[in-house]
């Protein structure tokens, strides 16, 4: 990844010249002296998908959402009795808006002007879809507008702001559609075809996590997405961050063997697994050491024994300091070039597509698009690098994925419509292992699926520990920076109560 900050101006230097001369002498003619598009499109796209190469954002962005267990040797993690941490990632992505607006601004007469437009409402939406599904109303109109002199942004409602989202996602399409290649974009190598599809798939998603508040327009214009037919075609055209061997762009586990240590796979991760014959198993996990000792071997699903995130962390330690319980695989501490940052997937689309279907918003055949989505991923782990040796014996190969489905994976085609989405939500959860996304909002919390654990004893929710949590509160700054709108907000939707257990409006 090259070119990830801004060059703006030259480095100085100490010289006795006339002030006449003073700017044309101290000009680094090696250096940029402005901001171009693509430094500015690397340079958000880096502060949006990358994670720091610091083995501790593990714990606080790829551990959450009941894969796995962790800390298992130390102090309690709120992980894993709490739904997630602090959102402010999503919020914080807000200041990025005014470098966006600078980037088309400087593309004016580019051949890639439309990408460029595509690319900063394709990032407003994303940052917008994550903020409003962490708190509910926000400011989403006038966001990024600092410099028009809006300050305090009114907070649109959560209605307003899928409605807006939506409408960025299609101009962003429009503007993919007739756009030029994307210079600074290391996440598809420029390839404005991969973003359209993107956009398309994007709006699948929007329009199905608001299910509950769905119209009848917005079914119909998930239909002629589908029907239109330019979505993703494979794994090839997932959104991912590919790490390197170059040490600024390598894996954040990479040689994080002690955190390893303190991390095991769900019950609920291996359970599902388990179920359906899934050679993933082998791929994310270690087996158990107590059920190696007593006989069965690495190649056996039943030596795999998840954590059950639920039950107090004292048990939890002493019964992994016993070896009860199997550790998260060997290979994610051993490359730098180890598995992408999956952010969206052919396999999600499919997943999404084939839920549509089931509740009768476009026709088409559920289980071929099921299907397709657990081909995608298996085939997706088939070829990865460095499984060798690595996966107990258990290589995903073509002939594994054709005899995939059969016994619980296959499809429920005789089942009720309730098995069925079952299947498909938790294969739909199964993408994220290891992974950044959250299934939590466009999934859980408006499905009920996967069926998570909820133990008062240990849940952590302040506000009320016999319940999910719904939202997280807005960051406490609003209350200083933009007072009067942040209390209508809170008032309009949550009574004047600020905090995780109002409803927002796409759950009512």
């Amino acid at each position: 990844m090259k070119n990830l900050k801004y060059i703006f101006i030259a480095t100085f230097f100490l010289s006795a010249v006339s002030c006449s001369n003073f700017e044309e002498i101290n000009t680094n003619p090696d250096k940029s002296t402005t901001a171009t598009p693509d430094m500015l499109a690397s340079y958000t796209l880096y502060k949006t998908f990358k994670l720091s190469n610091n083995s501790g954002d593990v714990y606080t962005q790829i551990t959450l959402f009941n894969h796995q267990v962790t800390k298992l040797r130390t102090d309690a993690d709120p992980g894993q009795y709490y739904w997630s941490y602090y959102p402010y990632g999503s919020t914080g992505m807000y200041k990025y808006l005014t470098d966006l607006n600078d980037m088309v601004r400087f593309a004016e007469g580019n051949v890639s002007e439309p990408s460029y437009k595509g690319l900063a409402l394709f990032l407003k939406a994303y940052y917008g879809f994550a903020a409003t599904l962490d708190m509910g109303d926000i400011p989403y109109s006038e966001a990024g507008m600092a410099k028009n002199g809006i300050t305090q942004p009114v907070y649109d409602k959560q209605a307003d702001v899928f409605a807006q989202i939506l409408n960025d996602l299609q101009e962003a399409e429009g503007y993919f559609a007739i756009g030029a290649e994307l210079g600074g974009d290391f996440m598809y190598g420029g390839d404005a075809d991969k973003w359209r599809k993107l956009c398309n798939a994007m709006q699948l998603k929007v329009i199905q996590t608001m299910s509950k508040k769905v119209t009848a327009d917005q079914k119909a214009r998930f239909a002629a997405i589908v029907n239109a037919g330019h979505l993703m075609t494979s794994y090839d055209d997932d959104l991912k961050l590919v790490y390197t061997e170059n040490v600024n762009a390598s894996y954040p586990f990479f040689e994080a063997n002690n955190q390893r240590m303190d991390m095991a796979p769900s019950t609920l991760t291996v359970d599902a697994l388990k179920n359906n014959n899934d050679y993933r198993l082998f791929y994310f996990a270690e087996p158990a050491q107590a059920e190696i000792d007593g006989g069965l071997t690495e190649s056996d699903f039943d030596a795999y024994v998840g954590a059950p995130y639920e039950i107090p962390s004292n048990t939890l330690s002493i019964n992994n300091d016993a070896g009860m319980y199997s550790l998260l695989n060997l290979r994610y501490v051993q490359f730098r070039d180890n598995d992408p940052l999956l952010y969206f997937t052919y396999s999600e689309q499919c997943f999404i597509i084939a839920e549509a279907i089931e509740e009768g918003w476009v026709t088409g055949n559920a289980q071929e698009y099921y299907e397709n989505g657990v081909k995608a991923q298996l085939s997706y782990y088939m070829n990865l690098p460095h499984t060798a040796g690595l996966v107990h014996g258990m290589e995903i190969t073509q002939t594994y994925i054709d005899n995939y489905f059969t016994g619980e994976a296959a499809y429920k085609t005789s089942g009720t419509k309730q098995d069925r989405l079952k299947q498909i939500l938790t294969q739909r959860w199964l993408i994220d292992f290891f992974q950044a996304n959250s299934t939590y909002y466009p999934q859980f919390l408006r499905t009920g699926y996967p069926e998570y654990i909820l133990n008062p004893a240990t849940n952590l929710n302040d506000d009320n520990s016999s319940v999910f949590p719904k939202r997280w509160g807005y960051p406490p700054s609003e209350l200083t920076t933009n007072p009067e709108n942040y209390q209508k907000a809170i008032d309009s939707q949550y009574n004047g109560v600020d905090n995780t257990m109002g409803v927002p409006w796409y759950l009512q």
